[in-house]
């Protein structure tokens, strides 16, 4: 049989989730159960410990290397105590058995499960023993950061005592002056009179200089002031509009 082929059923095949702590308790309950059966222990290291814990002294434990060495090595049951770091150790564990195989897990262990489901081509079942359940971790809530917020019953509080508030005890009125004192700063509002702009004369390319902001725009290049329209001097032939309509009615 190679080692990646097991004979025996998926019922038959379990996973019993155990903590570290708790799982030489739980193996010997899982032999003492089944001590009709050929039975045999596999573990990957601390052999000695599992051997000096159990209580039936008659049940075979090996190594994953010992039992690599024992070829024709067969049993009804196996327990297997741990997970193999490679998948195919584990397989290689199970082709062993002929009836049932289980495993006890760690929730450490859970995490590199997943590689010996996906070569043996199915998840493998777990169960819970009362007294061996992982330990169950509370999570604490994190800590409301900011205001929480209200309840209808506190709103609607809230709201009375705002609205009360606001009629009982209203802010006084701010009161005006009736007549305003001009001061200093009113004057400052006043229109100032602008001071006359003066020519000043002309620049070294010959344009006009004035004292304000008016320029070209306002004068000449000579400093005399710009008429509003300047008025073309030769205008074309003058038609009478009125003498043309009356023609055109004869």
């Amino acid at each position: 049989m190679s080692s990646n082929t097991i004979s025996i059923k998926p019922n038959n095949h379990r996973i019993y989730q155990c903590p570290n702590e708790k799982k030489l308790e739980l193996l010997n309950k899982l032999i003492e159960e089944s001590s009709s059966k050929d039975i045999l222990v596999v573990c990957s290291k601390n052999v000695e410990i599992l051997k000096e814990g159990i209580t039936n002294k008659d049940v075979k434990i090996l190594e994953d290397r010992e039992l690599v060495k024992d070829k024709e090595l067969r049993c009804e049951s196996l327990i297997s105590y741990d997970l193999p770091i490679k998948a195919i150790v584990y397989m290689a564990r199970v082709s062993r058995a002929s009836d049932s195989a289980c495993m006890l897990l760690d929730e450490s262990e859970q995490k590199d499960l997943y590689q010996t489901e996906m070569l043996l081509g199915r998840a493998i079942k777990q169960e819970k023993l009362e007294g061996f359940e992982y330990p169950i971790i509370e999570k604490k809530e994190p800590a409301y950061k900011g205001k929480k917020p209200l309840t209808k019953d506190e709103i609607k509080e809230e709201a009375k005592k705002r609205y009360e508030a606001k009629t009982q005890d209203p802010k006084p009125k701010k009161e005006f002056k009736k007549d305003f004192d001009k001061s200093d700063s009113s004057e400052a509002w006043q229109k100032k009179k602008k001071a006359p702009n003066k020519f000043l004369g002309k620049d070294d390319n010959g344009k006009a200089m004035f004292s304000g902001k008016s320029g070209e725009r306002n004068h000449r290049y000579d400093g005399t002031p710009r008429d509003k329209y300047d008025a073309p001097k030769k205008v074309g032939r003058k038609i009478s509009i009125k003498s043309r309509k009356a023609k055109e009615e004869e």
